[in-house]
């Protein structure tokens, strides 16, 4: 399970260095590709391969189905960190999630979300403000 926030820096060459408690679970490889709410999704290799099976498994009939498959498919890059745990993430994926400097990456519990660090701290105030409104939203379809 992937848990808590680290502040980390992209290098010059597009690399981010992952948590090292992190790294074990995602040493066989990643996929990085845009996520919602403008920050960068990472997936273990192993969860990619069960979200694409979903996602493979949508109706190609439905538009929405194959809207999101090309959203999450169409930019999606793989990755086998390095031996300093580092993952590389392409230019475009970077410019999305208008990626420069400091990032944050937060555990999502199945995979990692990279976030511009100043949108990260607006979005994180926001969830302060909002959070009991969103657990009673939550309540009503059953979650504690």
């Amino acid at each position: 399970m992937f848990l808590g926030s680290y502040l980390h820096s992209i290098d010059s060459k597009g690399r981010l260095t992952v948590p090292s408690k992190f790294r074990p679970k995602l040493a066989t490889g990643v996929v990085v590709t845009r996520g919602l709410d403008g920050c960068l999704w990472v997936f273990p290799i192993d969860m990619w391969k069960e979200l694409a099976e979903k996602i493979n498994n949508l109706p190609t009939t439905q538009k929405d189905s194959r809207d999101f498959a090309r959203y999450m498919f169409s930019r999606a890059s793989d990755s086998v960190p390095d031996k300093q745990g580092r993952i590389l993430l392409p230019s475009h994926l970077r410019e999305f999630a208008n990626l420069d400097g400091e990032t944050v990456i937060l555990g999502a519990q199945r995979y990692l979300e990279i976030w511009n660090a100043a949108k990260w701290k607006k979005a994180e105030a926001k969830l302060e403000q909002e959070g009991d409104t969103i657990a009673e939203r939550l309540a009503e379809v059953g979650l504690p």
